[in-house]
Order: structure tokens, then C-alpha cells, then sequence
């Protein structure tokens, strides 16, 4: 028992020991640096692994070099930002005044563009963005109506040698009367700084303004106030934009190559340390990584040993066909952190591979990047080849698909850039009824997702078979009247009988759009249902308003001369609740593109393809009523209000813009055309002559908004019963579709 004592009492004096070495001991350590400074003695600190007497030999020493003027310490770094920055530590709370968008409620986030002064050269790529918020629904040519103001000054280009620098920013700047320090004001830029170090420098002070920024670096961002945004480049389009490539190369995961880069190397200065090393994973078969020094003019006068060579071999392998054939693609950075390689990759579904240490990844607030790219380091490039072949082939695909729903919601036109960018900042001001991280990274995108209309998941229809959820079992009938009630035999009271004996019915509406008042609840014919009559302000648009009396997700679309059966209508009642992100009707029509003219076409002809199903007989959910209302421009609507046309397709267009798939058509046992009624008859729209002449007008002018061609072609029809078959009509669940 006393050995037992004595030893746990040797190692309590042991541990003291210990305790009071290496307290007492940094302390005269400390003492003694502080003394051997006073000495003016240099003490030398010890080894960094950045040292590169201590790095491994993978690279040449003159690989290493830089510039000397371009090596900044970050405390240095910090120092400059802050100088020019004087306001780095804004916020929302601290640098925003909330209260110039919140005096009209949520319709007061409008954005205002300074006017632009008559010998301002305006490039390409700001032309676009401002073209993009002139065009949106924020935009408000009247400053007391703004929430957010925007520069008429081209701020993309702040490096001193480009030619569209613009000088003396500060003092035009601070000679706007709504300058304020830059509150409340949005900055684009692209391109900051200058040889040989480009720093974050934009030539001007930017205030209180909030910046969109190209090539972020995280020690400069301001998280919830700033926003980085892509590196673009002039011919980047500004609506609509091309497709992903993944629907034409889905499986297998893996593509022939693994991983590939081709692009400048910098001999020296900033970014040269990364692309000069690059050729050390390059092994000409599963691995391409190329770099060639051809570029700028005086590119001979600074070759290495390596340039010939690596040009050679550069010129063996074509950048489109590397493209579309890798799994992944590096992105490296360049002289700036951001790369046109980046875009280029989501686009081409190949897996960034960033190489970029310091980047604040585009719409960093929003976008959950590990989903769709592998963040590297650039110190630990050879580790590269090993991690991406770890990656397994359920990951390859789901990383692969995932760059592709943010290239088409996010990144494909300037449109989308400009608009993400604002959207963001108005989920800042309205906090409370904002997206959340699932609505912004899934289908259909958060563009999309309108969070006025709500903030729920479970209230959006592309959201219920990933929640598990069924649409209700209820549908309410909105019938567009345009004629006025002389009769009781008229085609609307039977119509209203019709549908108020389906089971699924909840409600009817009648949106009154004709030139006499509406008729007294009397005239109308009693039904198990409610019966609401509604002014449609005769407007054609009217029948997508975002009704509040609609109470149930379904809605059934109808004209007033629609001709159905009640099993019909149950019918397309049930399949639209299997498809209920999609229209589902009755009668089909189609698009198409007319080579001679150079133009799209629109036909009503009997085919076995069809892009359209007109809402005159179909369902929907109601939530594209808001989208129609809120989400289109007011030109659109205007012109399907000043042509009592088209309102049908802008639906189709819309609701395929949002789920990239055709509508449903459902069968139906009378078929009718939308073709001209002989002269005199005066009867139905498409009597008139110029019907389809404005038809084919409209499908151009919405093709021409949305910046593509949404719909999307489709030769897949339900039936319910293949209708002459020989099974009893006794067991028929639809039998009076038979009685033709």
C-alpha cells in the first residue's frame, strides 16, 4: 500500500513538473526573444511548411517563383482592403435602409437605374445586365418608388489597362444627389485590380453599397451583404440560354476521360504558382492537363524551358471534345480567383474540381456547392488524380445532375445572374418570407419559387413526390363567360351541370368577361355546389388571376362552349393528380419551326404529336395562377389582353419553363378543331380570321422573352378504358365514353 503511494506521488510531482517547464519555460522563451530583439539580433522562426527548402521536390524551384512585388502578407492584404473599403463591416442591419422598400409592403422591392450620361461607353456585358433589371418586374423608372439603385456607369472592368476603365469614379460618383454613401445601392463588377498583383482595388470607394462581385475573395466578402456572382464572359447571352449536356450523355456515370484542363499557363506572377504546376498530373490518357504560354503579345520574350514542348502537346487535344468527354474538369484560377472554366463545366456536366483557395463561391448564400463540385487546395494538387478516383459512380451522377439544375435555374443567361442577384437581396429585406436552402437547390430553382405566395413546401406541386405528399382530392371549376345569358339552353348550363355532378368537385366559378353585366344569382340553375360569379374586368388574363375563392390545389380550367361528359372530368381529374406540376387536358395543339421563315409556327392539325393542351378543358395547379400574375412581365400580359388571344399557350410556355415536360392529354370522346367558322359566323374567337395569324405571332413573342423555346413535344396520351374493347360495360368504370 505505501509502494502504491510513493509511486502515485513521484507521478503527481512529475506532472508538476512538466507544468511548470513548459509554462515557466514559454514565458522565458518570450523573455528572451523580447531581449534579442532589443539587441537588434535577428531570431530566426521556425521552419514553414510553405518553405521551400521543406517542400517535396515535386516542382522546380523557378516553378515556385513569383513576381517579388506580387507576394502580400495577409495582414497586408487586409490593410489595402480596408483603405479602400472604409465600410467593411457592413451588414444588412448596419448599412441598408429597410424602410425604403418596406413603405409599400412586398411590392415595394423595385429597383431604379441611374440614366446613363450621353459619352458613357456602356460594354456588352453591362448592357446586359441592365437590359436584365430594365426588363424585370422590379424595375421602376421613378427613384421615390425605389428600394434599390444601380449605377448607369459601367463599374464591370476596373483594371487600370482595360480599355473600358473608366476614370474619376469618386468624384462622378459622389456628384449623384442619391449617392448617399453608397446605401442602398447594388455595384456589378467583373475584372478588379491590375498587373502584377490585381487586388480587390476597384478604384473608387463603394461606400455603404452593397457589391456583386466576380472572384470574391472570403477575407474581403462581407457574408449577408455582399453577393459573389460568376465570371461571365461578353458573349454570354443574355436570356434563355443553352441547355446542360447531360441529357445527351447520361449513363454511364463515367465519361472517357477523368479529368482534364486545357488553358494559359502564366509564367509569372499572381496565379503562375498553380498553372505552372498543373503538368505534373497530366498523363495523356485518363488524365489531360494541358497548358500552353502563346498568349499576349510579348509571351516569346518570357518562355521557358517547357513552353515548346507543353504548346505541342496543348494542340493535340481539342478543348470541345475534352469538354463533352470528362468526368471532371479542373478550374483552376487564374490571375484573378474566378475562371470562365467554371461556367463552361456546369454547363458540360463535368464535376468542377476547383482549384481557387480564398474563393467565395457564386451565390455562396444560397447554393450548396459540396452537392455539385470538389472544393481542392491548390498546395495539394497531386492529391487531386487520387480523390477524384475515389469519388464512386453514385456520386459521380448525382454531383453530374446537380450541375446541371444550377447551370438552367442559376448561371445559363445573364438574365438568370442578374435576377438570382436581386432575388437574394430581397430575401434579405423580407427575411420573413424568404426561401429556404431546399427551395433554392432543388427543381425548379428558386427563381421559380415565389415565397409571397408561400413559404411552405408542402404548397408547391414539384415539391409533393419528393415530400411524399398526394394532392387533395378536390379540384374547383373556373369557367371563362364571355357571352352574355339569354337562354337556358346555352352550352354554359349544361357545361354547369356537367361538372357539378363530379364527385371531386369542390366549387365553381364563373369569371363574367362579357360586355353586360352579369345575370342575378336566380338565373342560374340550382347545383349541389357553390356558384360564384365574378367580375373578369374584361381582361383575357383575368382567368389566371390568383382567385382568393380558390381554396382546393386543382383547378379545371374551362370555356363556356366546352363539350364534356362527367366521367371525363373525373377521369382527367384522376390523372392530374398523378402529374399535378403538369397540365392536364384535353384539347391538343402543337408548335413548330418553320425553316423559310425562320420563325415558329402553331397548328391545330390532328397529329399524333402535340406540345400544348389549351386551358380551355384542362387541370393545373393553382399556384401557376400566382406565377402567370407575378412572375410574367406586364408586356406579355399586355399583349394577351390587347389581342383577346393567346393566354393559353403563355400558360403552356409558363408551366414548361418551370417543369422542362410536356403537358398530358387525356382522351375524349368528341374531338373538336379550332379552325375558322365560315364568313358571317361571329360566334367563337377563332372566327376571326387574324385568330391564328396572332397566334403565331404570340408563340414568337414568348419564345422571344423566355430567351428559348420551352415546350417541350409529346406523343404520350391516357385513355381510360381503350374504349371498344370487350369487357362488360357493366364493369366499365368510364362507360359513357363509349357512347360515341
Amino acid at each position: 500500500m505505501q509502494a502504491r503511494k510513493k509511486y502515485v506521488l513521484l507521478g503527481l510531482c512529475a506532472c508538476c513538473w512538466l507544468v511548470l517547464f513548459y509554462w515557466g519555460g514559454g514565458v522565458q522563451l518570450r523573455l528572451l526573444r523580447l531581449l534579442t530583439r532589443q539587441r537588434g539580433e535577428v531570431v530566426r522562426p521556425w521552419p514553414n511548411w510553405t518553405d521551400r527548402a521543406f517542400l517535396p521536390r515535386y516542382a522546380h524551384l523557378a516553378e515556385l517563383q513569383t513576381d517579388p512585388g506580387s507576394a502580400e502578407s495577409p495582414r497586408q492584404r487586409r490593410q489595402a482592403w480596408s483603405a479602400i473599403y472604409k465600410d467593411s463591416r457592413c451588414r444588412m442591419e448596419t448599412c441598408f435602409d429597410f424602410s425604403r422598400c418596406r413603405r409599400r409592403g412586398r411590392e415595394g422591392f423595385r429597383v431604379y437605374i441611374y440614366p446613363s450620361e450621353k459619352n458613357d461607353h456602356v460594354s456588352e456585358s453591362y448592357r446586359k445586365i441592365l437590359a436584365s433589371i430594365g426588363e424585370s418586374r422590379y424595375y421602376t423608372s421613378d427613384p421615390r418608388e425605389a428600394c434599390l439603385f444601380v449605377l448607369g456607369i459601367d463599374t464591370l472592368d476596373r483594371d487600370q489597362l482595360s480599355g473600358q476603365f473608366v476614370p474619376s469614379m469618386d468624384e462622378r460618383i459622389r456628384g449623384f444627389p442619391l449617392w448617399n454613401d453608397g446605401r442602398n445601392h447594388l455595384i456589378f463588377n467583373l475584372y478588379s485590380g491590375t498587373w502584377p498583383n490585381y487586388t480587390e482595388d476597384l478604384g473608387f470607394n463603394i461606400g455603404q453599397a452593397i457589391l456583386a462581385k466576380a472572384s470574391l475573395n472570403t477575407e474581403h466578402f462581407r457574408p449577408g451583404f455582399d453577393i459573389s456572382i460568376p465570371l461571365f464572359s461578353k458573349d454570354h447571352p443574355q436570356k434563355g440560354g443553352e441547355r446542360g449536356w447531360l441529357v445527351r450523355n447520361t449513363i454511364p456515370p463515367r465519361r472517357k476521360y477523368l479529368l482534364m484542363f486545357k488553358g494559359k499557363r502564366y509564367l509569372t506572377g499572381i496565379g503562375s504558382d498553380t498553372r505552372n504546376a498543373l503538368h505534373h498530373i497530366h498523363n495523356g490518357k485518363d488524365i489531360v492537363s494541358l497548358t500552353t504560354c502563346r498568349h499576349g503579345k510579348d509571351w516569346e520574350k518570357h518562355k521557358d524551358a517547357r513552353c515548346d514542348h507543353d504548346n505541342l502537346e496543348y494542340e493535340r487535344f481539342d478543348y470541345q471534345e475534352l469538354l463533352h468527354n470528362s468526368t471532371f474538369c479542373l478550374v483552376p484560377r487564374g490571375r484573378r480567383l474566378g475562371s470562365f472554366r467554371f461556367l463552361e463545366s456546369l454547363q458540360a456536366a463535368c464535376i468542377p474540381v476547383l482549384l481557387s483557395n480564398g474563393w467565395e463561391l457564386p451565390f455562396s448564400d444560397i447554393i450548396q456547392w459540396n452537392q455539385a463540385v470538389i472544393e481542392g487546395d491548390e498546395r495539394l494538387l497531386l492529391q487531386v488524380p487520387s480523390t477524384v478516383r475515389a469519388v464512386r459512380n453514385e456520386r459521380v451522377l448525382a454531383l453530374r445532375q446537380r450541375t446541371q439544375m444550377l447551370w438552367e435555374a442559376y448561371f445559363s443567361s445573364v438574365d438568370k445572374i442578374v435576377l438570382t442577384t436581386l432575388e437574394i437581396i430581397k430575401d434579405r429585406v423580407f427575411a420573413h418570407i424568404s426561401r429556404n436552402k431546399y427551395m433554392w437547390n432543388s427543381l425548379p430553382g428558386g427563381l421559380l419559387v415565389l415565397p409571397e405566395y408561400s413559404t411552405h413546401l408542402a404548397h408547391f406541386p414539384f415539391y409533393y413526390l419528393g415530400l411524399g405528399v398526394s394532392p387533395g382530392q378536390e379540384f374547383t371549376a373556373v369557367i371563362q363567360a364571355v357571352s352574355p345569358l339569354v337562354s337556358q339552353s346555352q352550352p354554359i348550363m349544361k357545361l354547369l351541370q356537367v361538372v357539378s355532378k363530379s364527385k371531386y368537385c369542390s366549387q365553381i366559378i364563373i369569371l363574367w368577361n362579357s360586355e353586360k353585366p352579369p345575370p342575378s344569382r336566380s338565373k342560374w340553375p340550382p347545383m349541389p355546389v357553390p356558384l360564384t360569379v365574378t367580375d373578369g374586368r374584361r381582361k383575357t388574363t383575368s382567368r389566371f388571376l390568383p382567385q382568393v375563392a380558390i381554396e382546393t390545389e386543382a383547378v379545371l380550367s374551362l370555356d363556356e362552349d366546352t363539350v364534356l361528359l362527367t366521367s371525363e372530368v373525373n377521369f382527367a381529374f384522376l390523372v392530374w393528380r398523378s402529374f399535378p406540376e403538369r397540365i392536364v387536358g384535353y384539347p391538343p395543339r402543337s408548335h413548330f419551326w418553320d425553316p423559310l421563315k425562320r420563325a415558329w409556327g402553331y397548328t391545330s392539325k390532328w397529329t399524333n404529336d402535340y406540345s400544348i393542351v389549351l386551358t380551355g378543358a384542362a387541370f393545373y395547379h393553382r399556384y401557376y395562377h400566382y406565377l402567370f400574375s407575378h412572375y410574367l412581365p406586364q408586356s406579355l400580359r399586355t399583349l394577351v389582353d390587347r389581342t383577346s388571344n393567346c393566354e393559353d399557350i403563355l400558360m403552356n410556355f409558363l408551366v414548361a419553363a418551370v417543369t422542362h415536360l410536356p403537358p398530358i392529354k387525356v382522351a375524349q370522346r368528341k374531338q373538336y378543331k379550332e379552325l375558322p367558322s365560315p364568313q358571317g359566323t361571329k360566334s367563337v374567337p377563332w372566327a376571326n380570321p387574324e385568330h391564328f395569324n396572332q397566334r403565331q405571332e404570340c408563340v414568337n413573342a414568348f419564345a422571344n422573352w423566355f430567351g428559348y423555346m420551352p415546350l417541350v413535344h409529346s406523343q404520350f396520351r391516357l385513355d381510360p378504358v381503350l374504349f371498344k374493347d370487350q369487357v362488360s360495360v357493366l364493369r366499365k368504370k368510364y362507360k359513357d365514353l363509349e357512347r360515341a
